[in-house]
């Protein structure tokens, strides 16, 4: 992706969008690292991710209630999360290529920050709220629909939407009476850009690691570690 008119040629979007509202859309595509470094740059994307990140739940669940009638409000839940997660969002960023078009520092670019989960997924929450303020709520919905609910066919086939800690402690609990535990295993970055590993825990035997971007994120890595990896500690254990 070398320009904005090929991403908006991409996503269906007439240009114009973009050229009327020049401001909200450099805005969305300017990370906080660019405006520490470049002082003619006074504005990043954090209140757009604010923004896009509500515009996104919002059409997610109207988009699920409607056609998903027959699933439990806990079902819908889980499909929302597994749409809406950081993990996914990053997934759509990298099928756009928006990433090329983020400006950020050039320590940031150097650490691979074009690649970092959190910060595509963060893109993608401003760009949402970018094209809402431009283009309302119509605009958004059609390309929330077009490009992040069309993942979800994958979802369902694959059961990506089974949350990991719930699926791995059920199993535990059930099986060996033992409620698992998550310790900080290291961490790196600066305060607002920190990487956690996580161990997952059965009493002291460590079952499973995990990094995410928040100690939350490092724990259902290293719960999903964990349950594909437990045919390696389940006969260290002794079953009830």
């Amino acid at each position: 992706m070398e320009t904005f008119e090929d991403l908006f040629t991409k996503i269906g979007v007439n240009i114009r969008l973009f050229h009327d509202h020049y401001k909200s859309f450099k805005e969305a595509f300017t990370h906080r690292s660019a405006v520490n470094e470049r002082t003619k740059i006074k504005a990043h994307n954090e209140r757009l991710e604010f923004l896009g990140d509500a515009v996104l739940e919002l059409v997610v669940t109207d988009y699920l209630y409607k056609n998903f009638q027959e699933k439990s409000e806990g079902e819908l839940t889980s499909l929302r999360s597994a749409l809406v997660k950081k993990e996914m969002l990053a997934h759509v960023a990298r099928k756009l290529e928006i990433g090329a078009l983020l400006k950020m520092s050039k320590g940031e670019e150097r650490s691979g920050g074009r690649e970092k989960d959190y910060l595509l997924a963060n893109l993608m929450e401003a760009f949402i709220g970018a094209l809402y303020l431009s283009g309302g709520y119509v605009v958004a919905e059609a390309f929330i629909i077009k490009f992040i609910l069309s993942e979800l066919d994958e979802i369902l086939s694959t059961s990506a939407h089974i949350d990991a800690k719930s699926q791995f402690q059920e199993l535990t609990q059930g099986d060996f009476g033992i409620t698992p535990h998550y310790e900080v295993l290291s961490s790196e970055g600066k305060d607002h850009d920190k990487t956690f590993v996580l161990g997952a825990f059965l009493g002291d035997l460590q079952v499973g690691t995990g990094t995410g971007g928040s100690k939350k994120e490092g724990q259902v890595a290293a719960a999903g570690d964990a349950w594909d990896r437990r045919s390696e500690w389940e006969s260290q254990l002794t079953r009830k």
